[in-house]
Order: C-alpha cells, then sequence, then structure tokens
C-alpha cells in the first residue's frame, strides 16, 4: 500500500526541519579554563579567574579556629597565606570533596625547620562533613584548610585542573 500523496510531502518537510538548526534550543556551558584562584581570608571569599576575568565569586568561606596570620606550625589551625598551586584532588576525602593546596613550600618548611618545628600540610578546599545531614558547620571549624558548602565544592571540583595557582592573602 502507497502512502498518502500529502503524508510523503510533510514527512520530508519534517524530516527537513529536524535537521535545520534550532535557535531556541539551549547549548550545554562550556567548562571554564580556570587559571588562577585569590583567597582574601578577611572578606571569606574566593575569586575563580578564567582568562584575567572573574568568573565566579563564593563567600562565607569558613577557615581554621586561628583565622588570622599565617600558617607556620602543625596544629596551629591557620590557613596559610602566599602563592601555592592545587596539586591534587581526593574524591574520596572525609569532606565530602577535597582539593589539596601545595601548602608547605620551601620557605614554609624552612621557617619551620630553624624554629625546630613541623610544619604540618595537607591544607585543603574542601566540602563539609561527610555524614551531616544538610547545611554547614558554624564559624571557622578546620585545622587550617578552606570550607566551602558541598555545592560549592562540587563546582569548583570540576572547575579547577592541577596546578591552578592559588593566592591565600589576609
Amino acid at each position: 500500500m502507497k502512502p498518502a500523496p500529502f503524508l510523503s510531502a510533510a514527512f520530508a518537510i519534517l524530516s527537513l526541519a529536524a535537521c535545520a538548526p534550532q535557535a531556541d534550543t539551549p547549548q550545554p556551558a562550556r567548562p571554564v579554563a580556570v587559571d588562577y584562584l585569590l583567597v582574601d581570608k578577611s572578606d571569606r571569599t574566593l575569586w575563580v579567574y578564567a582568562g584575567g576575568e572573574v568568573v565566579r565569586t563564593y563567600t562565607g568561606l569558613q577557615f581554621g579556629d586561628a583565622m588570622f596570620g599565617h600558617k607556620q606550625f602543625e596544629g596551629d589551625e591557620r590557613t596559610p597565606e602566599g602563592r601555592y598551586t592545587i596539586d591534587t584532588r581526593n574524591p574520596n576525602s572525609s569532606y565530602h570533596l577535597s582539593l589539596r593546596v601545595s601548602y608547605p613550600n620551601a620557605d614554609d618548611r624552612a621557617f619551620a625547620e630553624m624554629q625546630g618545628m613541623d610544619p604540618g600540610g595537607d591544607i585543603f578546599l574542601h566540602g563539609q562533613p561527610n555524614g551531616m545531614p544538610a547545611g554547614r558547620m558554624p564559624g571557622d571549624w578546620t585545622d587550617g584548610c578552606i570550607a566551602f558548602t558541598n555545592a560549592e565544592i562540587e563546582e569548583l571540583y570540576a572547575l579547577v585542573a592541577d596546578g591552578t595557582v592559588i593566592d591565600i592573602r589576609q
């Protein structure tokens, strides 16, 4: 049985329309090539840069119990200040997801050694503790890390590559 001529014509028109570009179809967001992170501890803000432009801003960051001053020794509960890099990621973190900061650098190790102390380490950008039902821990509670909401760290984890420069300032 042969299809009716108007059905053949309608099918041809619909087929061509399906191939035409759709102006109203949303395109998926392109990944942002993040090249720099800037943390201001006093403002509790992280700015994410790509190509010299701020592409994301996160506020309300949480730090160590001793927020002010540069981390010098293991257990001082301070967040480092200075230029570092994101050097690895941990999808199995105890704090949702985490990105490790390259603290201590050579200067940090030398200073601590001159004082006969351990500079500490394992400083991360991370989410909230696993098992927490929702929300965020109150106040500054890390041992020198920088804490975000879980949604924020998920976005950062996806955007920030290992080797990205991070400057942390007071």
